[in-house]
Parts: structure tokens; sequence; C-alpha cells
């Protein structure tokens, strides 16, 4: 645990970086109201610049390998915390693919909303309706990023992949890089940075806030192509290469 001063310390200048999110939100909104048109690109550089102001506020201590790549692709992280978003966000212009119910999440949710995040609304057979919007957004050369998993693990194993979020890729012919995250402390996996099950964000938060900086490991893979591969096949060499990279062996 940390000293009281610094716990406050952290928690203002946490405070003052999502002051500032919010009032690039609401420019940003009121020059698209002004323009009558959506303002995509400004949306991902300012929202790249935002995150990584986020992710310097938080206690995080941050190891990148590996380069992001140049051209346009369909980015996929196991996915292990909400500190996931940030830490990733930060490295380049990226759109994010997430579940309906994060817009619902104090503050949060609206900044990802303006950040130009995708959401989705889960099951409903909509798959293909999903894939369009995908679709439509890599065709515009901009990076996206989903986690295929679906949903959060505490970062000692790998969920399976869903390849029907593969398909965008596949149709859009664009290439995919595979990310692997990884939280450590005390040459340990973190137990404070998996955000699980009915955990609460104000107390996940707080919670991080007060201990001491957990070590990130972030692995840019090798890009795999999407040309004549099946969606099922392009997520078994995804989650296999990401399998390797976290834990030494395919997952």
């Amino acid at each position: 645990m940390i000293k009281p001063l610094r716990l406050g310390l952290r928690l203002l200048h946490l405070t003052c970086v999502l002051l500032l999110g919010i009032l690039l939100g609401a420019w940003v909104g009121c020059m698209e109201t002004l323009l009558h048109r959506a303002l995509p690109d400004l949306r991902q550089r300012l929202s790249r610049w935002f995150l990584a102001c986020l992710s310097r506020a938080l206690p995080l201590q941050v190891r990148i390998t590996g380069m992001p790549p140049q051209q346009p692709m369909l980015w996929v992280s196991n996915h292990v915390s909400w500190l996931d978003i940030p830490l990733l966000g930060m490295l380049a212009p990226l759109s994010f693919l997430s579940k309906a119910e994060v817009r619902q999440w104090p503050l949060l949710g609206w900044l990802a909303g303006k950040a130009g995040t995708l959401f989705i609304q889960r099951g409903g057979n909509r798959s293909a309706e999903v894939n369009r919007e995908l679709c439509a957004h890599l065709q515009q050369q901009r990076h996206l990023l989903l986690f295929p998993e679906g949903s959060t693990s505490d970062g000692s194993y790998l969920r399976a992949f869903h390849p029907r979020l593969m398909a965008s890729a596949i149709d859009s012919g664009v290439a995919l890089q595979p990310v692997a995250i990884r939280y450590v402390r005390n040459g340990r996996l973190c137990q404070l940075s998996p955000f699980i099950d009915d955990d609460d964000l104000l107390r996940h938060l707080l919670r991080l806030l007060a201990h001491e900086a957990v070590e990130v490991e972030i692995r840019l893979l090798e890009p795999i192509p999407s040309q004549a591969v099946s969606r099922d096949q392009l997520a078994r060499q995804a989650r296999e290469r990401i399998g390797l990279a976290l834990y030494g062996e395919a997952a």
C-alpha cells in the first residue's frame, strides 16, 4: 500500500486528466455539430493523445516490444482489464469495438463514445450487421481494435476467440495485428489488474491507485495476412500466437 499523500496526488492527477478528456470530447462534439459532419480522423488523433495522458496518470510501468504497423489493420488482443484500452489506444490512432454495456459506464462510457468507439449489442443474430459496420470502418483505412475473447480473464489463460469477429479483416483485405498484454507484480501475474466478473469500476480503480505501480508487458506480434484463410483459421492463428507470447505455448 502507498502513503495517503501519494494516493491523493494520484487521484488529483487522474481527475485533471479526466476533466481534460471531458473538455476534448465536448469540443469535438461542438465542432462536428458546427460542421454538420463526423470528424473520425480528428477523433482518433485526440483519442490517442488523451489515452496516453490517462495511461501516464495510472500507476503503470509499461514495456512495449515490437512496432505498431504503418498500414491500418484489425488489432486483436487478449483481454484482462479496462486498462487494456488506454494502454493499447496510446500506441496508434485506434478505434475500439466494445459491448454496448460500456456506453452506460459513468464518464468512461461517455468518453468512449466521443472517442469513436463502435458499440455492439451482443446476441440477437446481428453478426452480419456487425461485420458490415467493421468492414466499413476498416475500408476507410483506419485501425480497429477488438478483444476476440468477448470478455476478460485473470490473465492466466486465454478464452476462446470468436471467429465471426475476424470476418471483417478477410472481407476488407486487411491483415491482423495480434497483441499480447500481461500485468506483472513482483515477477508474478498481478492480482489487482484483472477486471473480471462483477467487479466495480470505481473500487477497482481505487485499489489500483492505492498500490505500487504494476508492470505491463505489451507485445506487438508479427501481423497475420488474411488472404486465402477462413475466419476460423484466422482466429486459431491469432490465439496460438498470443498464447505463445504469453505462456510459451499455444493456447
